[in-house]
């Protein structure tokens, strides 16, 4: 059995992630990682209130976006100069991923 969180205002921690992105009006492909974390941080807190028993997938979202705000702000010692990958860019794939299944569902209402 395959077990979804949907409360009241949000289906999930990226339809949480994604309301973000749009409230502030940002870029999904390059995402201001402190900004975003610190204000999925401040609406788990509220949901956690709601019912902690739900917000599991909301926990995990929560610590991968703590963990790619670690990797972009702690320096690389040792590392060669060459472009590493960003560690955002996993999450933001994700993210349009789950904007194009959400457009379509409400293209389809």
């Amino acid at each position: 059995m395959d077990f979804r969180v949907e409360l009241d205002v949000f289906r999930g921690p990226l339809d949480l992630l994604l309301f973000l992105v749009r409230r502030h009006e940002l870029d999904i492909r390059d995402l201001p990682i402190s900004l975003i974390a610190e204000q999925y941080l401040a609406y788990l807190e509220v949901l956690q209130q709601l019912d902690v028993n739900e917000v599991g997938d909301f926990l995990e979202l929560a610590s991968t976006l703590v963990e790619i705000k670690s990797q972009c702000v702690l320096p690389r010692g040792g590392e060669e100069a060459e472009a590493l990958d960003d560690p955002r860019d996993q999450l933001v794939e994700r993210l349009l991923e789950y904007k194009k299944y959400k457009d379509g569902r409400q293209h389809a209402r």
